[in-house]
């Protein structure tokens, strides 16, 4: 998969992305600056949630649409739907000046689409790729849709079953589509760590043979660096301008200062996982000669016998492997061997 210039495969590092989301808070200067944070620290990519308020949901606050479940983050707690989109929507004309600030500071900006009318707009703008949220993941209607504008698709899979994931990933390939790629997500705000089960990123990847990267809604960085050691190709991460900035998304979001941490671990994760290769690096090599080994610790003259007074293991390994110690006790010597010698099956009577 390249969105603009940045390839994102194996061979690769993970692809960082910014979730701005709810962390505007209402406000394009706060935009404005999030953007010059993200730049500042080199974050490849932010992304943004985009869609119409009444293609989401209806203003309703019959039962079916109060957040009346029990969840972590009380925020939320006793809103309805409609009122907690709408202090989370990016007004649709704030895009094309989202977008080009993006471009000015060298990021990869593109967004997460809800809606028909969502996507019209992002299409005008050249998006360069985008995102299914979770909660839309089988809403394939929509999914085609995007299929059909050529772009790169990343997809959560969020409260998704084993069976639905493969549904999506037939249903996306059934389109013709190869340009994809699925995250593994735990749909809880905040989501506690032993709740993130990374081995799923290499369960996928071996089930379905595509591109897999992780969603991470907890407070901190450990479960995406643990991700990229895991094989994700992509890390979303939802980004907020300060610590102690109170949103929506604070309670899962971290600032510039742990986000330029991320990026950096996340890179040194990825390095450290290198290739099954069964021969010691080069290294390695060049160590391996300081590695213990038998070598006279006396002059030892012609026909006298080894014993362990005048041979030893010590470093380094230029000698016989320690292995050969005990079998060559009492063996006679072919030569004179000087002190600090290497022993050689060469100078003794085996």
């Amino acid at each position: 998969m390249i969105i603009k210039n940045r390839k994102i495969d194996n061979n690769n590092p993970p692809l960082i992305v910014a979730e701005v989301s709810a962390n505007h808070q209402n406000s394009l200067n706060t935009i404005y600056k999030i953007l010059n944070a993200a730049a500042k620290i080199g974050l490849e990519a932010v992304k943004f949630q985009t869609f119409d308020l009444d293609e989401m949901t209806i203003n309703s606050r019959k039962s079916d649409f109060l957040i009346k479940k029990k969840i972590d983050n009380k925020q939320w707690q006793n809103k309805s739907l409609y009122n907690l989109y709408k202090k989370v929507q990016l007004p649709f004309s704030w895009h094309k000046k989202i977008f080009k600030r993006a471009k000015q500071l060298g990021l990869i900006c593109f967004s997460s689409v809800f809606d028909e009318k969502s996507l019209i707009l992002l299409e005008k703008l050249n998006c360069p790729a985008y995102k299914i949220a979770s909660l839309e993941s089988l809403h394939f209607p929509l999914i085609e849709k995007v299929i059909m504008t050529k772009k790169p698709i990343i997809i959560s899979t969020g409260t998704l079953e084993i069976g639905e994931i493969k549904e999506l990933v037939n249903f996306v390939r059934k389109k013709k589509c190869s340009n994809f790629a699925i995250l593994h997500c735990v749909t809880k705000y905040p989501a506690s760590a032993k709740d993130i089960n990374l081995n799923k990123i290499k369960y996928y990847k071996k089930k379905f043979k595509c591109l897999v990267g992780f969603s991470d809604h907890t407070n901190d960085i450990g479960s995406s660096i643990g991700a990229a050691a895991f094989g994700a190709n992509i890390i979303e991460k939802h980004f907020k301008l300060s610590n102690s900035s109170k949103t929506l998304d604070s309670l899962f979001s971290i600032d510039p200062q742990k986000m330029s941490n991320l990026i950096i671990q996340t890179k040194i994760a990825w390095e450290s996982v290198g290739r099954i290769n069964t021969n010691p690096d080069k290294t390695d090599k060049l160590y391996k000669f300081y590695r213990r080994s038998i070598y006279a610790v006396q002059d030892i003259k012609k026909n006298e016998l080894l014993n362990k007074n005048n041979i030893k293991i010590i470093r380094p390994g230029n000698g016989l492997e320690p292995k050969y110690f005990n079998r060559i006790l009492g063996k006679k010597t072919r030569q004179n061997i000087s002190r600090g010698s290497p022993i050689k099956l060469s100078k003794i009577f085996i």
